[in-house]
């Protein structure tokens, strides 16, 4: 299983904090957001690679932070187990990272998420079953829950989480349930929820399901976010949505991330 993590947005919400930087290598504490989701999928056994796809402007950013902690991977694996510390633990990722660049340079010629997928998948000729993330969030459970539940259920499926508010609802991905979590209907900012399951930007495509996944947007997906490959693919084939066990942080804005940093850093 390859991890796949979108990360080609220009997070034009934080301003002057991500004009010239990726938001996913912003520091929370001594770690990065990305780093710190890494730090969980890594340690998953299917896992095998990590891909992260960018874009020209921040794919050079990317590529030195990859060296630096292969680097510290290095260094840390000849130090006794008796002296790492937790911290220095979370460095020790042993699944090869990949960068993947789009080759775009401004907001307004973004690939978009879906095509940055179809993008990396052409590019690395990825026939293998996929776990796709989005880089900007905090977790408070761990992704080998979701692959386990994925297995179980032998389907691609997505994640989803109650969510009470109405206009939050109309923000986001809603899904209509069965009483064995598959995927009934799915819905992207609907004015009328039909449901309180909204859907976070986390996925398993499995192997099986990639011919969908690759003709996706010439068959009409749309190509921006990545709930919308998810919206197509309820159309197309069996999903299943695993219940987050436990929370998670959205950083979109300026607010969010200085919250973060004050919460969690």
């Amino acid at each position: 299983m390859k991890n796949i993590v979108i990360a080609a947005g220009y997070a034009t919400r934080l301003g002057e904090l991500t004009k010239n930087f990726p938001k996913p290598l912003l520091k929370i504490g001594e770690n990065t957001i990305l780093g710190r989701m890494l730090d969980d999928i890594d340690r998953i056994p299917e896992i095998d690679e990590h891909i992260i796809i960018t874009n020209h402007k921040f794919a050079g950013i990317f590529e030195d932070w990859a060296k630096d902690q292969s680097q510290r991977s290095k260094v840390e694996s000849q130090r006794s187990a008796l002296d790492l510390s937790p911290q220095t633990l979370d460095r020790r990722w042993v699944k090869p990272i990949t960068i993947v660049d789009d080759g775009t340079e401004t907001n307004e010629t973004r690939l978009g998420a879906v095509c940055d997928l179809l993008f990396a998948m052409d590019k690395l000729h990825i026939d293998d079953d996929l776990l796709v993330v989005a880089a900007d969030n905090l977790l408070f459970f761990s992704f080998q829950e979701f692959v386990d539940f994925a297995r179980a259920k032998g389907t691609s499926c997505i994640m989803c989480h109650e969510q009470p508010s109405i206009e939050k609802l109309q923000r986001t991905g809603v899904v209509e349930l069965d009483e064995n979590w598959r995927v009934l209907d799915m819905e992207e900012k609907p004015q009328v929820p039909k449901s309180h399951w909204a859907v976070p930007p986390f996925y398993i495509y499995r192997k099986e399901d990639l011919d969908l996944v690759r003709h996706s947007v010439e068959n009409g997906c749309g190509k921006d976010a990545p709930g919308n490959l998810a919206h197509y693919m309820v159309e197309h084939t069996t999903m299943h949505a695993w219940p987050m066990s436990a929370g998670r942080f959205d950083i979109g804005s300026l607010d969010t991330y200085y919250e973060a940093v004050k919460r969690f850093g």
